[in-house]
């Protein structure tokens, strides 16, 4: 599987070989959905609570006597058909993250990439660094390389300038190999790795 190996200045400098293993791989929807839900449910932040009757702050006498005065029986204002009461069986504090086998989660991120260079939008370069720090230039950058929205996967050492002069761009996106994630992969509409992600990704995955 030949890719030509660019610079970000679009110069084509090589063809690389890419893995079969990663790149060439069938995907399965039913894997990158496991996936995709696996990455949503992790990042909810699971704050959301409603006050359950010890929550509510209040009296403890009872309303009114047991029997004689016709009305059904209450042993609390603070109860949930009251006017201010408590909510029973509202959503609590709690953790939302589910564990998802290793082997599921690297068979999705190899089939998303996959699916990335079954539609010829994968691209590797030399380097993900710039010189400067303005959004311009990146975007005089992008322009050379035919696209404006893109998923940037470096090594473990991200260039400054380069994530300055992309934090002025909504669609452009600069992750570590290590960050590297189907749910972001899936939604951009094109992935340029570096040659140093490629071999990590490569020792990660094969």
């Amino acid at each position: 599987m030949k890719c030509p190996f660019k610079t970000l200045d679009n110069k084509v400098l090589e063809d690389i070989e890419l893995p079969q293993a990663i790149f060439g791989i069938v995907p399965r929807k039913d894997i990158l959905a496991r996936v995709v839900h696996w990455q949503r449910a992790k990042a909810r932040a699971g704050t959301h609570k409603t006050k359950g009757i010890s929550d509510i702050s209040g009296t403890t006498r009872k309303p009114f006597k047991q029997k004689g005065t016709g009305n059904a029986r209450q042993g609390s204002l603070r109860s949930p058909q009251f006017r201010g009461g408590a909510t029973i069986f509202g959503p609590v504090v709690r953790d939302h993250s589910y564990k998802l086998p290793k082997r599921i989660r690297a068979m999705g991120l190899k089939m998303a990439l996959s699916d990335k260079w079954a539609d010829g939008k994968i691209l590797v370069v030399d380097s993900i660094k710039m010189d400067s720090f303005k959004t311009k230039d990146l975007k005089a950058k992008l322009a050379k390389l035919g696209f404006s929205s893109a998923l940037f996967i470096d090594g473990d050492n991200l260039d400054s300038n380069f994530l300055k002069a992309a934090s002025g761009l909504p669609h452009v996106q600069l992750l570590p190999q290590v960050g590297a994630n189907v749910l972001s992969i899936l939604k951009s509409r094109v992935v340029v790795i570096s040659k140093d992600a490629l071999h990590h990704l490569e020792a990660r995955l094969t």
